[in-house]
């Protein structure tokens, strides 16, 4: 029997359940529901999407307690700085968003789910799955579990994008999907190894110190690593040249899952971005910033002059839109992530701040779509003309929604939002930065504003107005969470903006 030395450190931990609780319930319900599938007889299927909604309202509740941002748990032994979960008040905000938004998400989907007749287990366990790997991502503070986490979160989203069977547009936007962002995964995870090499730590407070004592024989190793391990990241964040696989990806999967990647998917990416950057890798800041800088520079520029080709009357112009549009409005969440490299990273709340604001309007469009599709399937912007007869405060919200978008008041948020990016850009000296984000705030507005207005334009013909029905009471809700969310925002700005000026990660 092998007796253990008294000063051997012990390989035994306790584990923090309530700073994971938000991760663990909703994993736990998504396997509940895919069991209970199994037994809930045809009628009664709806059950188990009410039951993903009320889990992910009981995990987003969860973050509550958290509020004080001082939990960690899996830490190392030797080492009880090195964690590989923190719940400090960056993880708690991104956590946030992401239950939230897989909130409003599963009550957009209870009624396409019912009338697409799509499997209803395996769609609301596919859902909850990826949701617990986004909420797992912005805690983990190790590359393994950020590549875990990012995975866990994608993998169940090829196949959501797919759900609709027997359509050629959602079969061929998954295998796009798919195969794009196993090349993407393929390359982080050589980028992840090389670092590793380099530093012999996965920890990524570890990570951070080793890289400022790198070997000059070991200098270029770590440079590949730290460019390869981002490349991931940015195909999340469908930052340009990563974003080919954003707009057919869009058309061809559900509505509600369409917004979902729009918000959640980005926060994955953003939110990865920022930790791998900000924590793992300042040492290289004179590498990644500048790189960060064009990317966004080129995201911006790329997805508003796609967004400004579309053409009202094309099938799937309105999607379309919305995903170019989404591509644009990733180029601005970059800008503050390159001016952390610059100046401190407490510019990353900037990011947060943004997101906050994007996540809640772009929701909200994406249901306001979803309700209009009931209709008018073929999703064209020229659907939208004269919705204000038909759904006054279904238009109301969406032209809210856009102005949100564009900047433009009463959307007020964000107005902000676009402002604490631009200051984040000067104040990091990147003033070429600032003047390409500003000419394409100028670009989108054309474009906002050409769909704001056709919702209160007089339809071409009567014809065009089909008699009034009752928006299911499930997307009626996702709607108006969204926009009284945007409402408040817009209303006290500073409830977001205060991440922009605060300190989000533990000195």
């Amino acid at each position: 029997m092998t007796v253990l030395a008294a000063d051997t450190p012990s390989l035994v931990q306790s584990v923090d359940w309530l700073a994971i609780a938000p991760v663990v319930i909703t994993a736990a319900v998504a396997l509940f529901v895919l069991v209970a599938d199994l037994f809930v007889p045809e009628g009664r299927k709806p059950l188990l999407g009410w039951i993903s909604v009320a889990g992910l309202a009981a995990a987003t509740a969860t973050l509550l307690p958290l509020r004080a941002g001082d939990r960690t748990t899996f830490c190392l032994t030797t080492d009880p700085a090195a964690c590989s979960y923190t719940a400090d008040h960056f993880t708690l905000v991104v956590q946030f968003l992401v239950l939230a938004g897989a909130l409003v998400t599963a009550l957009m989907s209870v009624t396409v789910v019912r009338d697409a007749r799509t499997p209803a287990g395996e769609y609301w366990f596919l859902l909850l799955s990826s949701a617990a790997g986004a909420a797992l991502l912005p805690a983990s503070r190790d590359l393994a579990t950020l590549i875990v986490a990012l995975e866990v979160a994608s993998l169940p989203a090829f196949a959501l994008v797919g759900m609709r069977r027997g359509d050629r547009l959602s079969s061929e936007a998954a295998l796009k999907f798919f195969l794009s962002s196993v090349a993407a995964t393929a390359v982080s995870l050589m980028g992840v190894s090389l670092v590793y090499a380099a530093t012999g730590s996965l920890h990524l407070t570890q990570v951070a110190g080793r890289l400022e004592e790198v070997p000059g024989q070991l200098d270029t190793l770590a440079m590949a690593g730290v460019a390869l391990t981002l490349v991931g990241f940015a195909f999340k964040t469908a930052a340009v040249p990563f974003h080919f696989w954003v707009p057919d990806t869009y058309v061809g999967a559900p509505l509600p899952v369409a917004g979902y990647l729009s918000v959640i998917g980005k926060a994955v990416g953003f939110t990865g971005l920022i930790l791998v950057t900000v924590i793992a890798f300042p040492a290289y800041s004179d590498i990644w910033g500048p790189a960060l800088a064009v990317l966004a520079a080129l995201t911006m520029t790329l997805g508003n002059a796609a967004a400004l080709r579309q053409s009202a009357d094309r099938a799937n112009s309105a999607v379309r839109l919305l995903a170019w549009s989404s591509v644009g409005q990733a180029g601005y969440l970059l800008v503050p992530i390159a001016a952390a490299a610059y100046s401190d990273r407490d510019q990353i709340g900037t990011t947060v701040a943004y997101a906050l604001m994007y996540a809640a309007v772009n929701l909200g469009a994406f249901a306001v779509a979803a309700l209009v599709a009931r209709t008018k399937p073929l999703h064209r912007i020229s659907d939208y003309r004269g919705l204000y007869a038909q759904r006054p405060a279904a238009a109301l919200s969406m032209a809210f929604f856009l102005l949100c978008l564009a900047g433009l008041p009463p959307g007020i948020i964000g107005l902000f939002a676009k402002v604490a990016v631009f200051r984040s850009a000067v104040d990091a000296g990147l003033g070429w930065l600032a003047v390409v984000m500003a000419v394409n705030v100028v670009v989108a507005l054309y474009y906002y504003l050409r769909w704001t207005a056709l919702l209160f334009r007089t339809p071409e013909s009567p014809q065009d107005v089909p008699a009034p029905t009752k928006a299911p009471w499930p997307v009626a809700a996702a709607i108006a969470l969204t926009a009284v969310t945007a409402l408040v925002l817009s209303g006290a700005p500073q409830l977001v903006l205060r991440f922009a000026s605060g300190t989000l990660f533990p000195l």
